[in-house]
């Protein structure tokens, strides 16, 4: 079975899903949509692909799957609109910025009965799937404590930082559902300090660019997310899991990994400059995963349930940071659609 796609999006990360779904041999991609007819008929041309319009895509017989790359405030309606026409839908974070229109969505998803995947690409990498099989297999033991560093190289600018629902909802939520993912239960607490650190621009458009959150679960497991729009070293993405036996790690990867020691000692090439670069492999397999799931008629995972989690983990995230306040979210209590 070939399943084919439409990309809705041809931006950034829609150029990354585009690469990963034509190099999939059980995927087509058969048409581009896009606000900007220079940027979809670029990527149209680039892999073979129709320049469609959404409401085309929408009624397409030709089309069993859409990958929604479009800006944030259009997911949900998306979503709505392709759920009722049949397709399945694999959408990038957030649905939506707000947690009861996420519900909302999340309801027609439920009526129609559609495959919804949410894009938390860092569950396929390659590297942290192998911490996350340690555990699974035993060799640490009990969960006890997460710690996960994510640094970006730069801030974004501040236009996209007003839109962005700001870095808990746009950064941190990343690290949300890697937390879950990690720890095995759901968040019972919710702590986080928050700083304008790296450009007072950021702070003046209402956001922040340097926090720490610690969360808690009701049996007491913790993790510990850092995360700065700064690192002068580059892409910064490590995670550390320690348990009753052991701990078990996934460092920094690096383009070419070799080390270099001479009489001025060691040095190591650069850290990835980005997540197009250093997700390639993550972004490959969650489309995979996705489509794999569509063949098989299997639950999807990260689920549409998954992404207002970490929605709702960032919006404690944020309540905490300004409020001062450690916050009860009991996320597993909210999460019915």
């Amino acid at each position: 079975m070939t399943v084919k796609f439409a990309l809705l999006g041809a931006g950034r990360i829609g150029k990354v899903h585009a690469k990963a779904v034509s190099a999939n041999p059980n995927a087509k991609l058969v048409a581009v949509a896009d606000a900007f007819a220079d940027a979809a008929n670029a990527l149209s041309a680039q892999y073979g692909a129709e320049v469609r319009s959404i409401s085309q895509i929408e009624a397409a017989n030709d089309i069993d799957a859409v990958v929604i790359c479009t800006p944030t405030d259009t997911h949900a309606d998306l979503i709505e609109r392709f759920s009722r026409a049949g397709k399945a839908i694999f959408c990038e974070k957030p649905i939506d910025l707000d947690s009861e229109r996420v519900r909302t969505c999340l309801k027609v998803v439920e009526e129609t009965g559609a495959k919804l995947m949410v894009g938390f690409n860092r569950r396929f990498d390659p590297h942290f799937m192998a911490v996350r099989a340690a555990i699974d297999d035993g060799k640490i033991g009990t969960v006890e404590m997460v710690t996960i560093t994510s640094r970006d190289p730069g801030a974004p600018p501040v236009d996209y930082i007003k839109r962005s629902g700001g870095i808990f909802r746009d950064m941190t939520i990343h690290d949300f559902d890697m937390a879950r993912f990690l720890l095995g239960e759901e968040v019972a607490s919710v702590s986080a300090h928050a700083a304008v650190l790296v450009d007072p621009e950021i702070g003046e458009a209402g956001d922040f660019d340097s926090v720490t959150v610690i969360l808690e679960t009701a049996k007491g497991k913790q993790a510990v997310i850092s995360n700065s729009r700064r690192a002068t070293y580059g892409y910064d993405q490590r995670i550390e899991v320690h348990g009753s036996k052991g701990v078990v790690s996934a460092e920094n990867q690096r383009p070419v990994s070799i080390e270099i020691a001479n009489g001025d000692g060691y040095t190591r090439p650069p850290l990835h400059d980005f997540f197009m670069t250093r997700y390639t492999e993550a972004y490959a397999n969650e489309i995979a995963a996705f489509i794999s799931a569509i063949e098989k008629g299997t639950a999807i995972s990260p689920s549409g349930t998954d992404g207002l989690i970490a929605l709702q983990l960032a919006d404690a995230a944020f309540e905490s940071a300004t409020t001062g306040k450690r916050i009860f979210p009991q996320v597993w209590r909210k999460t019915a659609v």
